[in-house]
């Protein structure tokens, strides 16, 4: 999937219960998230890490970087 981005702004999808799955992670993504945002106040840390590596998978299917921003 080839996704052109020229824009200096960027769009951040905070991830919750409801959209931390990979269907909704590409979904977010598509719709044109280029960043995702954990926040530490909420969730243990095994969710964070289970974010973590869908969000880096979405990103090696992708080949197109995709930030990570955690919020504590």
């Amino acid at each position: 999937m080839k996704i052109l981005r020229r824009r200096r702004t960027k769009i951040v999808a905070t991830l919750g219960p409801a959209s931390s799955n990979a269907e909704m992670l590409q979904q977010l993504f598509q719709a044109g998230a280029d960043v995702f945002r954990l926040n530490f106040s909420h969730g243990s840390h095994e969710d964070h890490g289970r974010n973590i590596d869908l969000i880096r998978d979405l990103e090696a299917r992708t080949k197109h970087p995709i930030g990570i921003l955690a919020d504590v």
